[in-house]
């Protein structure tokens, strides 16, 4: 009796040793801004919006070839700093009240590199400019619509199986550069094709582009307009 008290003893011992809370307990408790993992923080912060892949989803498709080939690291680090302010685009560095560390960022603009750009997927294709250089002929954009876009959207831009883009409450809510920067990209996700492929053999031009973008942005009426640019630019900034 008295030996088998002893190993039942030892045998608790060891169970106990091994319970979900001494284990717990034991693993070492990381912070948020500790994690250096882009995988997770990829996971936690951009999956949701950008897909898991980076291919897209709702937003854009940062780790495209198109998106990789147009925006510099500078520009996709802006991005995730500051975020697109009246949009569902956080900031995320914590100096613009988000919860990155600056390190984490960088981790993330350098791993959506190094993971995803592929540098000779476009071959000698070059895609527009990722910003505008002047300012686009609203007059001329409508043609340019008519021409490579009323296949999807409908003439006016509000109908057709790729759904209302001259919508009023849309563009209230997106930027002029989120235009061009989809127009370009496309949205693979949502079966909307990149510069090239909206009328076979005739890609869009970098001024096709700039043009389209100014009659889209004609289309906000003068309060959607407004609550644009107080929500999208509230410090005067271009984007």
């Amino acid at each position: 009796m008295k030996y088998g008290a002893v190993a039942l003893t030892a045998i608790l011992g060891l169970a106990s040793c091994g319970a979900p809370g001494r284990r717990a307990a034991e693993m070492p408790v990381i912070r948020p801004s500790e994690v250096t993992d882009f995988r997770v923080l990829y996971a936690q912060n951009c999956s949701g919006c950008h897909g898991a892949d980076g291919q897209g989803g709702l937003a854009v498709g940062i780790g495209t070839p198109v998106y990789l080939a147009i925006a510099d690291d500078a520009t996709i680090r802006r991005v995730v700093e500051a975020g697109r302010p009246g949009t569902a685009m956080p900031a995320f560095a914590k100096k613009a009240g988000g919860l990155l560390t600056d390190a984490q960022i960088d981790i993330l603009v350098r791993g959506i590199r190094v993971r995803w750009a592929r540098p000779d997927a476009l071959g000698n294709d070059k895609p527009p400019a990722y910003a505008a250089s002047t300012s686009g002929d609203a007059a001329r954009g409508q043609n340019v619509f008519l021409t490579f876009c009323s296949s999807c959207h409908g003439q006016d831009g509000r109908s057709g199986r790729g759904g209302s883009i001259a919508d009023s409450s849309y563009l209230a809510l997106v930027t002029d550069q989120h235009l061009r920067t989809v127009t370009i990209t496309g949205m693979p996700g949502l079966g909307a094709p990149d510069w090239r492929g909206d009328v076979p053999g005739k890609p869009l031009s970098d001024a096709d582009v700039t043009d389209v973008v100014a009659w889209l942005a004609a289309q906000r009426t003068p309060l959607s307009a407004q609550l644009n640019r107080q929500s999208l630019n509230p410090a005067g900034g271009s984007e």
